[in-house]
């Protein structure tokens, strides 16, 4: 089974006289990277509150975002005047451009994230136990889609996969007439350049063994078969985070395609070549959204 990095989930419950609503966005990244934005009275909690996301997610661009939607009694409040005044200036500024009056601006001002915040706002133990529980039902709903886009990258990715192992079989089916065809070709050359009489035949025979195993790519087609079946093998384990093992056996699968083509010196064999390549490309790019 394979999870996508790419998820999103959501989750919304009242703790106490609050109602918290928690949106947790994920898309590809090579580690954990996090974005969180949260009211200024959980930062005595961020800590605790990323190590839940680093947790739940393992790895990933998150952005993270925690609103307090409403409370549910009147309490003092403080302003931001520093971020009010932050924020008059390019506010004045699109007012005078668009024409419209700035009389009312205070009003829109006061709107603004973090400009009014409740003072004295913090959570118990109690209540700090059930945000949690918020946050993590967020995570789990984020996990269920990976889930969900994982199972079309395992889809595609099993295709590139057959898709590769197609064309090794032409590869296979045409390496005997390769041999046949590169013996032919320098007996042909030795015939019009030096002439029939003029080699050793049994010399030659030696020498044409020789280049033959040197072109040999029958060790290649072995052991891209054993890395595709591995492919295969990794996909079927339960162990969640992959991608990046998944990613180095395709490495190894391109190695022992390039190394096909470079001894292939076979026009049909090059074909094959190309195709498997364009599948690998394919491959490579999906597996970057692999978990």
């Amino acid at each position: 089974m394979l999870k996508s990095m790419t998820g999103f989930g959501r989750a919304e419950q009242n703790v106490g006289d609050k109602t918290f609503l928690v949106d947790i966005k994920s898309l590809n990244g090579k580690q954990f990277e996090l974005q969180l934005k949260m009211p200024a009275f959980l930062k005595p909690y961020e800590f605790e509150i990323r190590k839940l996301l680093s947790t739940g997610l393992n790895r990933g661009s998150i952005d993270c975002s925690i609103n307090l939607k409403q409370t549910g009694s009147a309490k003092p409040v403080t302003i931001n005047t520093d971020l009010a005044k932050a924020y008059y200036e390019p506010v004045a500024e699109l007012a005078r451009m668009l024409g419209l009056a700035t009389e009312g601006i205070l009003s829109t001002l006061l709107k603004l994230p973090e400009v009014i915040t409740p003072t004295g706002d913090t959570l118990t133990e109690e209540e700090w136990l059930e945000f949690a529980d918020i946050i993590n039902t967020a995570i789990s709903n984020l996990n269920d889609h990976r889930v969900d886009e994982g199972k079309s990258l395992e889809n595609d990715l099993l295709l590139r996969i057959n898709n590769i192992e197609h064309q090794q079989v032409e590869v296979i089916k045409l390496e005997p007439l390769r041999q046949i065809k590169v013996r032919e070709n320098i007996v042909k050359l030795l015939e019009e350049h030096v002439g029939k009489e003029n080699y050793d035949t049994n010399k030659l025979e030696q020498e044409l063994v020789y280049y033959i195993e040197k072109i040999d790519i029958s060790e290649e087609q072995v052991r891209l078969k054993n890395h595709c079946e591995y492919f295969r093998d990794i996909l079927r384990e339960a162990e969640e985070e992959k991608g990046k093992k998944l990613s180095f056996i395709l490495q190894e699968i391109g190695r022992e395609i390039n190394t096909t083509g470079a001894k292939a010196y076979d026009a049909s064999i090059q074909k094959c070549v190309v195709l498997m390549k364009d599948e690998l490309e394919k491959a490579k790019e999906q597996i970057l959204n692999v978990l």
